[in-house]
């Protein structure tokens, strides 16, 4: 049993080691990569007390219904199953298994929803909430305003640098997923927002080159942002479930239904497959399709 659980530890931290390193995942994602291994691991190891390579389809399978009879979306478990995927081929990669135990494992439907769209009014409504004779009301307002007007992920916010911003040419530099640079382009009304903040807070010694701080000077975390955002929409009245992507869904949403060419929508968010933009839409696939069709028209070479 000792050795099982030594094969499981020493392939997980290589594993883990490999996807960071070498496919260049953010460590978020490693990090959620690893609490649905150790539950898969924990669930072999009990139930069958095996090594990582004598896994079977049928083992997998077992995994699966009992995430099922667990009360796991079909979307949990969709991913669950696509990082044991991973894992498997990984370890089919360094020869440490002959075939993939996972080949033949069906992946539950997805049955997607998608979140709720603020309007514009209800997005001014949140702004309004924040007192802008103080530091934390600037920066809050600021938050919710750069969210809104860039569609960027909480974990890009709260990472952005001021050495990011490029206030002069209109634009913030933005290190994304797999430390992916873009360029986003930045409101007058979010640099007007940054520039009141800034020019407000004190300096800071330990992480004065992180845009949002919070009171004791150091970066926020993305639960602080959550809970900001879900504040002021409260204050605001908003009966609507509100999170930081909401914001960003909400910008890609207003962008496309205004006639943004979806091409450009899919640079600004960062993504790597149009298929990914389309999530954030409201749009019909036959709109949809319009969409793209024009986009392609619109392309100069």
């Amino acid at each position: 049993m000792a050795d099982i659980a030594k094969k499981w530890e020493k392939i997980t931290a290589d594993y883990l080691r490999y996807i960071k390193s070498e496919r260049r995942l953010s460590q978020n994602t490693v990090d959620a990569y690893k609490r649905d291994l150790e539950e898969f691991m924990h669930f072999i190891r009990r139930r069958y007390d095996v090594a990582p390579e004598a896994v079977t389809q049928l083992m997998i399978e077992a995994f699966m219904s009992w995430l099922y009879d667990k009360g796991r979306s079909s979307a949990s478990q969709a991913r669950r199953l696509s990082g044991i995927r991973s894992f498997y081929n990984y370890m089919l990669v360094k020869d440490k298994v002959e075939h993939l135990p996972t080949d033949s494992v069906d992946a539950p439907k997805a049955t997607r929803t998608l979140p709720d769209v603020l309007s514009i009014a209800e997005v001014d409504a949140m702004l309004d909430t924040f007192d802008l004779t103080t530091v934390k009301g600037c920066r809050d307002s600021a938050i919710v305003e750069v969210l809104y007007s860039t569609g960027l992920r909480v974990s890009e916010l709260v990472t952005l640098r001021i050495n990011d911003l490029f206030f002069g040419e209109g634009y913030m530099r933005i290190i994304g997923k797999g430390d992916k640079q873009r360029l986003v382009p930045v409101s007058s009304a979010a640099r007007d927002k940054i520039q009141l903040y800034m020019e407000l807070r004190r300096p800071k010694r330990l992480s004065e080159a992180t845009l949002f701080l919070n009171n004791r000077g150091t970066p926020l975390t993305r639960i602080m942002v959550f809970n900001i955002i879900r504040q002021a929409a409260m204050l605001a009245g908003i009966d609507k479930q509100i999170s930081p992507h909401t914001l960003r869904h909400s910008y890609a949403t207003h962008l496309l239904e205004g006639g943004a060419n979806i091409r450009h929508v899919q640079e600004l968010l960062g993504h790597e497959s149009i298929s990914t933009t389309e999530v954030y839409t409201h749009l019909d696939r036959k709109h949809l399709h319009t969409v793209v069709e024009d986009s392609f028209a619109n392309l100069t070479l």
